[in-house]
């Protein structure tokens, strides 16, 4: 028989009024801005060495119905380094359409239904070994969608949005909206490691929340 007192609590719907309370979560290693095409076969060549990459993007928001922009930057992160690339300096490379279609490299991010339909309005290329996290939690019976919430059920910190609608296509970028991109991307690799982990140890607890209120616990 299992130890529940050890048990991990895992939210079916996590309220989203405990995340103001949370500890930030912060990514605290090297965050390397790509600018031009040498620089992105650099960084391509660094990544194809790890089996797992953390995937995100952003896009300068509009304000105007009608007026859209494409995809500014896209980020790509280990556990401890995160490359930003600036799409609209250099589009999509050679180097990024060969890490894109590297089946031996498991690409982890969210939504990336929306984020590849973005990427490829810069570069036709074909998608291979990439994992969406929205889909991936269903099996432990999350079902938020948002990369803030299923992190905070998760790991019980916040992820701060305060740079999500800043403007992407700046001539420099603010170490502010740097370190939110690359918080995103590594807490996605970082999520998918922990809930991997609890599907071997199986050692966590689905607590199953309505949205009005009252729950049940199902122990797994």
């Amino acid at each position: 028989m299992m130890n529940t007192e050890v048990m991990r609590e895992i939210y079916s719907n996590y309220d989203k009024k405990k995340i103001a309370n949370l500890p930030r979560a912060v990514f605290d290693g090297r965050i390397i801005v790509i600018q031009t095409e040498n620089e992105a076969q650099k960084a391509v060549d660094y990544l194809s060495s790890f089996s797992l990459v953390g995937i995100d993007t952003e896009t300068r928001p509009s304000f105007k119905k009608g007026v859209s922009h494409k995809v500014s930057l896209l980020q790509l992160s280990t556990d401890d380094t995160c490359f930003l690339f600036r799409l609209k300096h250099i589009g999509i490379p050679e180097s990024l359409i060969r890490f894109f279609q590297d089946e031996r490299i498991t690409k982890i991010g969210l939504s990336l239904h929306d984020d590849l339909l973005s990427l490829r309005r810069r570069g036709e290329f074909e998608p291979r070994s990439f994992l969406d996290l929205q889909q991936y939690v269903k099996a432990f019976g999350i079902q938020d969608m948002s990369l803030q919430k299923i992190y905070a059920n998760v790991f019980g910190q916040k992820i701060s949005k305060g740079q999500r609608l800043s403007n992407w296509e700046a001539d420099v970028l603010t170490d502010g909206q740097k370190l939110y991109a690359a918080t995103d991307a590594w807490a996605c690799i970082k999520l998918y490691r922990e809930l991997e982990t609890l599907k071997k140890t199986n050692e966590y607890r689905l607590i199953k929340q309505s949205e009005v209120g009252g729950s049940t616990e199902i122990e797994k």
